[in-house]
């Protein structure tokens, strides 16, 4: 049985998913994973179903909340939602102010998660190997694509809430990053701040279904073709590396809907490219620095995790 501290860890974990999700390029998921409550945030989702709720129609409320997992739900989700009420300016501030060093910090979670992962691949059959290539090209390939152009209208709103929910709980694919790729993450974040709420009911319409939904998709993967799903996550994750390296270069600008001038295609390269480029420090010890310490929270991370599972 979780005691009051477990659910406080939970809850941070939550915070970590919330912060993540707010980024372009930083998966939710993929902190689910490297925390260790990936599989049973998935299955305890899939258990919302016709059952769960004719037994809250019947106010059977204690055996509604057991089969759910609610306080296991309620915990992570409330970290959550408390992290993107809050901590959505302060990562952008981050980003904007200190992009090099946070993007090497999420760099160096993601490097170190994937083989923590893999290292879960007990069995490289040629499905699993064929579905870790495949991960790693798809994901590389969303990182690559231009943002599109596209409609308004509540249909499609209620399409992106879909479409980001499932990247969001997939490792390595981010699902504010999909919501850019469709052109409509200004849109929703300005829609958030003016509480337009009939956009935002839309769009938490389109996530709530694409959630219990895919949820159960996952979940049964997980366990019919574990050690293939495991690649392919793994290999989403390695994949989007691309996305968090601190070092790019801008090829082409968008107007945002303050109509003001941001980057809209960028690539990947070398800190020596981009010192002649832009003419800006590279930072490499900071880069280096913030990599070693992601890698250490993580490495900290699992190792805090075990004792948990070990202790008596």
């Amino acid at each position: 049985m979780r005691r009051f501290k477990d659910y406080l860890f939970l809850y941070i974990k939550g915070i970590g998913m919330g912060a993540a999700d707010v980024i372009p390029g930083v998966s939710g998921g993929t902190i689910a994973f490297i925390t260790g409550i990936y599989e049973e945030l998935i299955n305890s989702i899939r258990k919302v179903d016709v059952d769960a709720l004719k037994l809250l129609k019947q106010f059977k409320i204690g055996e509604f909340w057991l089969k759910i997992n609610g306080s296991f739900l309620i915990a992570v989700l409330s970290g959550i939602v408390t992290s993107l009420l809050s901590l959505a300016k302060l990562m952008n501030y981050l980003l904007v102010t200190f992009p090099i060093p946070v993007w090497s910090f999420f760099f160096g979670l993601i490097l170190i998660s994937a083989p923590l992962i893999l290292r879960e691949v007990k069995v490289w059959s040629v499905s699993a190997v064929i579905t870790g290539i495949a991960g790693i090209g798809f994901a590389y390939w969303i990182t690559i694509v231009s943002p599109a152009q596209t409609p308004s209208n509540l249909f499609f709103i209620f399409l992106c809430g879909a479409l980001a929910i499932c990247a969001m709980i997939l490792p390595g694919i981010s699902g504010a990053f999909i919501l850019l790729l469709l052109g409509k993450y200004e849109f929703m974040i300005k829609s958030l701040v003016e509480m337009n709420f009939a956009v935002v009911a839309v769009f938490v319409t389109g996530c709530a279904i694409g959630l219990l939904t895919f949820s159960r998709f996952l979940s049964w993967v997980l366990t019919r073709y574990r050690y293939p799903t495991l690649a392919l996550l793994s290999g989403f994750m390695l994949g989007s590396l691309n996305k968090v390296w601190p070092w790019k270069e801008v090829i082409s600008f968008r107007l945002n809907t303050a109509g003001e001038q941001v980057p809209a295609i960028d690539q990947s390269i070398w800190p020596g490219q981009y010192l002649e480029k832009t003419g800006n420090d590279p930072q490499v010890f900071h880069a280096i620095l913030f990599v070693a310490l992601g890698i250490l929270i993580v490495v900290f991370v699992e190792k805090l995790a075990l004792a948990f599972k070990t202790k008596p």
